[in-house]
């Protein structure tokens, strides 16, 4: 099984992070992130990912018709190694040479499991998992069931009340708002984050949790993109908040929620909240409708906001 947040690595020397664990045409869906030059693994942002795509490897250039959204896709039979989130982490923690990120890791871990974490439903993605982490790099952590990932939230509020871990701090706060380039202002972007407790500092370096369905649905229903829109809407249903994609079901007439595939926007917003929010109004076959969130990775001009009194 490939899960979302897995890499897949081909014969060309190409790393790609894999978005999706629903497989499209015997494709995986993904996004190249790292190329091998000699022995060091070189990180790639968005863009400059995919010019490198369409200059060397154009046919792993993807059109999802499910998404209706560009991507990456690596057909099933070119990936010559997947690197597995969980998979790596249990190595890890079997370790005893580790470097510094990869020991802060594992104390983290420990600090978990401790307090009541299941580790097996746990693996660690980002630059960690192909080990091309550097001193300054962060911790990305999966959860792999709902609750095991709720409960990873509430053990860090409680380790942060402890001072076990540590809340971000301005300069750590800054950064992650510079890099996600948002439609926030500042403020709001650090009101909605520090209420979300899926990110924190340990030995002062920063870790993020993510949640990764352990059950993907084998269902794909295509959508397409209708018209921008922005609105003013309550919460009726956040189970799915920190899901990929994000779901917040809404109360409105025509449009049954709002969906977002940018981790700006995961978690934003709670049930009963009124939120405004901008994006792109899709629709399916059945004629259910939804407002996407995050129809480029950057997501320009679109976002979830909730309106405080």
């Amino acid at each position: 099984m490939i899960f979302a947040k897995d890499f897949i690595e081909t014969s060309e020397g190409l790393v790609f992070a894999v978005v999706s664990s629903t497989i499209e045409q015997d494709q995986v869906l993904c996004f190249l992130r790292y190329i091998k030059r000699g022995s060091v693994w070189n990180k790639l942002s968005t863009d400059p990912a995919n010019a490198y795509l369409k200059q060397h490897y154009p046919d792993y250039l993807y059109y999802s018709a499910n998404l209706d959204a560009h991507l990456h896709a690596v057909p099933l039979k070119r990936i010559v190694k997947h690197h597995q989130a969980k998979q790596r982490l249990q190595d890890l923690m079997q370790t005893e040479q580790l470097d510094t990120i990869e020991s802060d890791l594992t104390q983290l871990c420990q600090l978990l499991q401790q307090a009541g974490l299941d580790l097996s439903q746990t693996g660690v993605t980002g630059s960690l998992l192909i080990g091309a982490q550097q001193a300054s790099s962060d911790i990305d952590l999966v959860c792999y069931s709902r609750s095991a990932f709720n409960q990873c939230r509430e053990l860090t509020r409680m380790l942060i009340a402890q001072q076990q871990l540590h809340e971000l701090d301005e300069q750590d706060w800054q950064a992650s708002y510079d890099r996600r380039s948002c439609e926030l202002s500042y403020s709001d972007y650090i009101w909605h984050e520090r209420r979300k407790y899926n990110k924190a500092v340990i030995n002062g370096r920063k870790f993020d949790l993510n949640f990764i369905e352990d059950s993907p649905s084998s269902e794909l229903s295509r959508y397409q993109k209708c018209a921008a829109i922005t609105l003013q809407c309550i919460i009726t249903d956040d189970t799915h908040a920190f899901d990929y994609p994000a779901e917040f079901k809404i109360a409105h007439d025509d449009i049954d929620a709002i969906v977002s595939f940018t981790a700006t926007y995961t978690g934003q917003a709670f049930k009963g909240e009124t939120v405004e929010v901008s994006g792109i109004v899709e629709q399916n076959h059945l004629g259910i409708k939804r407002i996407v969130v995050g129809s480029s990775r950057e997501a320009h001009g679109e976002y979830i906001k909730v309106l405080r009194a």
